[in-house]
């Protein structure tokens, strides 16, 4: 059920054309947060998955579990590319998007500074960080090349805490289920759109 529209005066993020981009480690839930987010909009909006555009590559596909290299990286840049040539596609139509991806802060070139240059300047990027053991519980539930090593998962966790201090919006859905997530996403965006964090 959609929720009333919020007082007059407040920016209203449930009807209003928006990219935003859902970060977080592998078990925060960004995933199924992006895709219950978009289906419950008053807006048409499309869920725009990274690594579901990534896993196209069929013959040669480079296997996270196997370790960052030339193949991987190349497969990640290309699939970041397409994913914000969709975005801007669907934006040009009046189409929301939300787009998902474990950015990290420690590598801004590729990372938010590429998503701006693959979007565009009015991208909005979200944190989402539920504590380590939350998302080890998470990822222990995976199947396939989505589920990483505990050991893995702890790195991405720690770097990601990085995004603490950095001025882009956080949620520790740790205590959250992903209706509840979904609603306080719209909350920070209300936030975001009153006053943009500067990235």
């Amino acid at each position: 059920m959609p929720s009333a529209p919020p007082a007059t005066g407040v920016p209203d993020p449930t009807s209003t054309t928006l990219a935003v981009l859902l970060i977080g480690p592998a078990g925060a839930g960004k995933t199924s947060v992006a895709k219950y987010w978009a289906d419950h909009r008053r807006v048409p909006t499309a869920h725009i998955s990274l690594d579901d555009v990534r896993e196209w590559v069929r013959s040669g596909f480079a296997d996270p579990q196997s370790g960052w290299n030339d193949m991987s990286e190349a497969q990640y840049r290309l699939a970041r590319r397409t994913c914000g040539f969709a975005a801007r596609n669907f934006l040009a139509n009046n189409i929301s998007c939300i787009l998902d991806d474990a950015v990290f802060p420690d590598r801004p070139v590729v990372g938010l500074g590429g998503w701006k240059r693959h979007v565009g300047p009015g991208l909005l990027p979200v944190v989402l960080l539920p504590g380590l053991e939350i998302v080890l519980e998470r990822n222990a539930e995976r199947s396939g090349n989505r589920r990483l090593t505990d050991e893995e998962v702890a790195r991405i966790h720690g770097r990601m805490a990085g995004w603490y201090g950095s001025g882009l919006p956080i949620i520790d859905n740790s205590q959250l289920d992903v209706p509840q997530t979904a609603q306080v996403l719209d909350e920070v965006l209300s936030r975001s759109i009153a006053s943009p964090p500067q990235w």
